[in-house]
């Protein structure tokens, strides 16, 4: 996308983005999402995700996310618990590995930097 815009993030429409079986723990979480704006060299990444209840894993990159709406526990492996409700921004840092619970549908619009 080439021109500013706005976009109105808890009506978004989001596409399927099958989750790796291997990092499901518990439940049949699901994961949707759209990137919103990609630099043209594809290393910084703006959009919204969403994921249901369930338990999962992940190793992350460099992100900073919103929650909008819904609420999650991160843990992440050799640091601190998050708690992220509507309302809450989070840092993750490249390389964190976590362990999202998922306790109600969470939507973040996050800035992830590659």
């Amino acid at each position: 996308m080439t021109h500013s815009f706005a976009l109105h993030i808890p009506d978004a429409e989001l596409e399927p983005e099958p989750l790796d079986p291997a990092t499901i723990v518990s439940g049949t979480p699901e994961v949707t999402g759209k990137v919103v704006w990609e630099s043209q060299d594809g290393r910084q990444i703006r959009g919204i995700w969403q994921i249901t209840p369930g338990v999962v894993t992940d190793t992350e990159a460099d992100e900073l996310f919103v929650v909008i709406s819904g609420s999650a526990t991160v843990e992440v492996e050799g640091g601190p618990t998050l708690e992220v409700g509507p309302g809450d921004m989070a840092v993750l840092r490249a390389g964190d590995r976590t362990t999202w619970t998922v306790h109600e549908t969470l939507r973040k619009a996050y800035a992830i930097n590659l």
